[in-house]
């Protein structure tokens, strides 16, 4: 890992981990018992990588140099959706893992009435997050909308997008036992992982037009891209299409590792994916072969930031991580 990115990462975790200890209940507040349960889960450890791709997304569209304001804030709420679903996918009834980021999954430690509850919770207090951004009325719905598509079903999600992570989790555990096939593989991926790390790209787009739009000094992107709400489309479909090249080839170097690490490299049961006959991108391609494809789709990802010029350096940066990471 270059030193660039080493920087982000920690400057990341620091930023969201603040915002989570400030947002989140503390131990002792009651009810005691749940608190202490997203807490555990929450702050077990983990990269943060949605939250600093949503902040790196902000930053570089906002222009500032920046991160801005509430844009810590945001990638928190998308940390607690993200940790909701991990509670709940670790759960004896879905993947039944007792190891989660290397410690005790919730359901483990607080029992399984508390672990659901927790993810409850923790799904609950992101939107109540999100609504009290500060930032404009407007931008507040579009992050809403984008957000709870990308974590639901599939009701109302436009059809040239996959359907929601709930969606994807449905489709993957419906899939298991069956032989998987390319098309049925990318839909599970795209809808299971891409489609929350997508949104943290899109929301944090923004979040950052937002800010933009009130800094009307600020340089225009490399193709003239500027704070002309009329180009915000243009904007977001290059964040868009970013997040979900980027969101795939993080599934799919999930997949190859979950396959060639151990459980102490990788701080979860390896081999899951394996045993429990899930529908993975090894399966039907081979391990060289996924290897290429995770490089060809963050190539794409780049291609889709290039309007952006240099200030899409750090997303490019942390993108080129997601698929050189060996856990």
């Amino acid at each position: 890992m270059n030193s660039e990115v080493q920087a982000l990462l920690s400057s990341g975790v620091t930023l969201t981990d603040a915002a989570l200890e400030r947002l989140l209940p503390s131990a002792t507040t009651e009810p005691h018992s749940i608190h202490r349960a997203m807490r555990h889960s929450t702050f077990a450890g983990g990269k943060r990588l949605r939250p600093i791709l949503c902040m790196e997304a902000a930053r570089m569209v906002a222009g500032t140099g920046q991160i801005p304001e509430g844009a810590a804030d945001l990638g928190a709420a998308i940390e607690m959706a993200h940790t909701y679903s991990l509670i709940h996918d670790d759960l004896p009834a879905l993947d039944n893992d007792d190891l989660r980021r290397g410690q005790p999954t919730c359901h483990v430690a607080f029992g399984e009435a508390i672990a659901i509850l927790a993810g409850d919770a923790l799904q609950n207090l992101a939107f109540q997050v999100i609504s009290n951004l500060p930032a404009p009325p407007a931008t507040i719905v579009a992050i809403l909308h984008d957000f709870a598509l990308a974590i639901g079903t599939g009701v109302g999600t436009p059809s040239a997008l996959p359907p929601g992570m709930i969606g994807g989790q449905v489709m993957d555990i419906e899939g298991e036992g069956h032989k998987p096939t390319p098309e049925l593989v990318e839909r599970i991926h795209r809808a299971k992982t891409g489609a929350l790390i997508t949104t943290s790209i899109v929301c944090g787009g923004f979040l950052g037009l937002a800010t933009r739009m009130g800094v009307p000094s600020i340089p225009p992107f490399a193709d003239g891209w500027d704070a002309d709400s009329s180009r915000s489309p243009d904007i977001i479909a290059a964040l868009r299409t970013f997040g979900e090249s980027a969101g795939l080839a993080f599934q799919i170097v999930d997949d190859i590792l979950d396959m060639t690490q151990t459980s102490a490299e990788l701080g979860k049961t390896a081999g899951k994916d394996t045993a429990s006959d899930k529908a993975t991108w090894p399966a039907v391609y081979g391990i060289e072969q996924s290897k290429k494809d995770a490089a060809d789709l963050i190539a794409d990802g780049f291609a889709a930031l290039e309007p952006f010029g240099p200030a899409a350096t750090p997303l490019k940066s942390l993108a080129q991580y997601l698929v050189d990471r060996t856990h």
